[in-house]
């Protein structure tokens, strides 16, 4: 089977076409920029409000994957990837940011109780859209979550209701039209990338689990989100513990490096590993 040599390890979960390698950005996009600069400069910070508790892999994370478009070959010692069309399309793909945004949602907005009775699916279907109607970037009062009975947690609920799930949870276009992409155009700094550490830390730390936007660019080798929920410190850097809907059955872990002042992500499936640009997205209004 041929292979093709891949320059990106695709955008929006690792999964653009190989013609997509080198995005080109026109009118839209520049205007989208100016306008994101401008409000930007007038924003004003709210303190944000502690959760009650701390994100758990195993309880709060969605049982099934974001799949792949294209079968990705990793040669991780290379630094390289090539990859071969899938002989069967996959049917849940491009939804890197649906999922990670959703389960945010569900853990700051919802609330679970097993010890109710199950209803019927046409009723958790209105559930699941109250959730993902929320906004993400605020925390709902304890009283005011919107109630899932008859499940413990997302992964249980995930694992028995997943078509519901993937059908109302978000389409691929959310991912691809996510408003935080404006800032993966601009260079990204040490200083930058130390500030963005420090902040993900501080929202870890209030349980408040942060959406990060992972990017090579301009040449794309990955382009992809992650729900970080862990951080551990040490001299030398900061280990982020991480949920990404590509890999929905382990953690994976982000690497600050403080002396280069830059983020690792390891090799996976469709990554071959090495440093990364990152920015929090559903932070601020306009990310």
């Amino acid at each position: 089977m041929h292979r093709r040599k891949c320059t990106a390890s695709g955008p929006l979960s690792s999964s653009f076409p190989p013609q997509s390698q080198r995005i080109q950005f026109g009118w839209l996009w520049l205007l989208v920029v100016t306008l994101a600069l401008l409000v930007s400069g007038c924003a004003t910070g709210r303190p944000f409000v502690a959760g009650d508790r701390p994100f758990e892999f195993k309880k709060d994370t969605f049982n099934f994957a974001n799949e792949l478009v294209w079968e990705y070959h990793v040669d991780a010692q290379a630094g390289k990837t090539s990859f071969t069309k899938r002989q069967s399309p996959p049917d849940y793909a491009l939804r890197c940011f649906v999922l990670v945004r959703s389960a945010r949602q569900f853990f700051q907005n919802a609330r679970f109780e097993p010890g109710r009775p199950p209803v019927d699916n046409a009723t958790y279907q209105e559930l699941i859209r109250r959730v993902v109607r929320t906004n993400p970037r605020r925390v709902l009062p304890a009283a005011e979550r919107i109630v899932i009975p008859g499940y413990a947690n997302l992964r249980e609920f995930s694992r028995a209701k997943e078509a519901l799930l993937k059908a109302e949870c978000g389409g691929a276009w959310q991912s691809y039209l996510q408003r935080g992409h404006w800032r993966m155009v601009f260079p990204f700094n040490g200083e930058h990338q130390e500030r963005t550490a420090g902040e993900l830390v501080g929202s870890i730390r209030l349980h408040r689990p942060p959406v990060v936007h992972i990017v090579r660019f301009p040449k794309v080798k990955i382009n992809h989100a992650l729900l970080l929920f862990a951080a551990k410190e040490t001299a030398d850097q900061i280990r982020f513990t991480a949920y990404d809907p590509n890999e929905p059955s382990q953690p994976l872990t982000l690497t600050f490096q403080r002396a280069a002042r830059r983020f690792v992500y390891p090799a996976t499936k469709y990554f071959a590993g090495g440093p990364v640009d990152v920015h929090e997205v559903y932070r601020h209004w306009f990310d």
